[in-house]
């Protein structure tokens, strides 16, 4: 029993290129400036992560085989396949299987992902 906790400034960028996402996403990501950092890696039972797309940034239809909720901190992403438009502090829980995409809005996001599972992508 006890506490973790995960101070972003002293949380190295991963490398991407072993993190297992498909390797265009990853290329597209890295070209774009999207970054992101891993948060929880099984603690407690979850997997958390926080990340920061450019303006306009598409992440392709894709699903997971988890459930996670995501979460907007800061600007707009607006959902692929004519869904919403989520602001600071809207979030969306997705159920594994589920088929989802978005874009960044005009200034960007930043947003947090937490599952109940260690991350795999599929693009759709």
């Amino acid at each position: 029993m006890g506490a973790t906790f995960f101070l972003i400034d002293d949380i190295d960028f991963p490398d991407e290129n072993a993190s297992g996402a498909p390797k265009a996403l990853v290329e597209s990501a890295q070209k774009a400036g999207a970054k992101r950092k891993y948060l929880a890696k099984g603690e407690g039972g979850f997997h958390s992560q926080i990340s920061w797309f450019p303006a306009g940034y598409e992440v392709p239809t894709h699903m997971h085989n988890h459930d996670e909720l995501i979460m907007l901190l800061e600007g707009s992403m607006t959902m692929l396949g004519g869904g919403p438009t989520l602001k600071p502090y809207d979030s969306m829980a997705l159920e594994a299987g589920h088929e989802y995409g978005f874009v960044a809005g005009d200034e960007g996001m930043t947003f947090v992902t937490i599952r109940q599972a260690a991350s795999s992508t599929v693009l759709t």
